[in-house]
């Protein structure tokens, strides 16, 4: 460890641990049988056992170590004492090994902005778990399951737990877990990985890859389509269409050469699945904007939906802003 880490890399740091803390709890929750789901807003806006668990702890962790910072999370739970084994205070020894950006060595505590989802991906985690029946999830672990819970599998492959960090409005560093990356390698693999990136520093945890110059290939929503995301994405003139769940996921898509461009022509989006895909996005030379080419802004006071939609590229961007149609951005109300 260096001598005396800068306040927001040892925020990036117990956010790494805490989001491996998370994710594991989100694994535990699918093996217990038991997803404790309930609607919040309707069918399609769901919140489950580990949802409420997984923010306990993450923002818990971080308020222990960080009692300054604010945070924000995705769901709207009551105060209360968080068990301790819910607890991490742990920290990435790899992040704080790095040099802080000379942007943000002095930044203080109070001058942070944590944005938390523990669970994106809420829709496909509930259908996965009932796609591999609740026995066999009990009765053995999700790493030795056969092909023929593959659909579920590939469901699982949209959930993230996502913690996004900004500064003045920017988001500036995030951090990405997979709770079920490397199922497919079968019993001899650890599940989960975590990816964490800072501007000015670069993003980590996984290989950036891009999609051949001569191809577009498409991200969109799986199950929150409409025709104005339809007439946004086919205006793109995309060679193909990839429909997967989760903003985290999506971005992760950008990033490791699967997707050339994240298109969601549509309010539905909120700050906190947003702002730390942006951050390691923007490590990288990538952009994510709002349908007309604005960026969104994560202060604490902004409200929390993306009313004017998602475009996320990791190159190209404005060629994309280009090709959104007049009516979408009519139907669109720009930030």
């Amino acid at each position: 460890m260096s001598g005396n880490p800068a306040v927001v890399m040892r925020l990036v740091a117990s956010a790494y641990s805490v989001a491996e803390k998370a994710g594991a709890i989100v694994r535990k929750v699918l093996h217990s049988g038991d997803l404790g789901i309930v609607e919040k807003t309707g069918a399609n806006d769901l919140q489950t056992l580990a949802d409420r668990l997984a923010q306990k702890s993450i923002c818990a962790s971080l308020y222990r170590s960080f009692p300054n910072i604010t945070i924000i999370g995705e769901e709207d739970l009551p105060s209360e004492e968080v068990q301790e084994d819910l607890i991490e205070s742990g920290q990435a020894e790899e992040i704080l090994q790095k040099s802080c950006p000379e942007d943000y060595k002095a930044l203080k505590e109070e001058e942070l902005v944590v944005w938390v989802d523990p669970l994106d991906g809420t829709k496909e985690y509930t259908e996965a778990s009932r796609c591999l029946h609740l026995q066999d999830v009990v009765q053995k672990p999700l790493k030795g399951l056969n092909k023929t819970h593959g659909t579920a599998m590939w469901l699982l492959d949209n959930v993230t737990v996502l913690i996004g960090i900004a500064y003045e409005g920017r988001a500036i560093a995030g951090v990405i877990n997979q709770p079920f990356y490397n199922y497919q390698l079968g019993s001899g693999a650890a599940l989960g990985r975590t990816m964490w990136g800072m501007l000015g520093l670069g993003a980590f945890g996984f290989e950036l890859r891009e999609v051949p110059a001569d191809k577009r290939i498409v991200t969109t929503t799986r199950s929150h389509s409409n025709k104005t995301v339809t007439d946004c994405v086919n205006a793109m003139e995309p060679h193909e269409v990839i429909r997967v769940g989760g903003a985290g996921n999506k971005i992760i898509q950008l990033i490791e050469g699967k997707a050339s461009a994240y298109v969601f022509a549509s309010p539905g989006c909120k700050k906190w699945d947003t702002c730390a895909p942006e951050a390691i996005l923007h490590a990288v030379g990538g952009r994510l904007t709002d349908m007309f080419g604005n960026t969104y802004c994560y202060n604490a006071d902004v409200k929390h939906m993306n009313s004017a939609g998602v475009l996320a590229t990791l190159r190209n961007h404005d060629y994309y802003v280009s090709r959104v149609p007049p009516s979408v951005q009519q139907a669109l109300k720009s930030e």
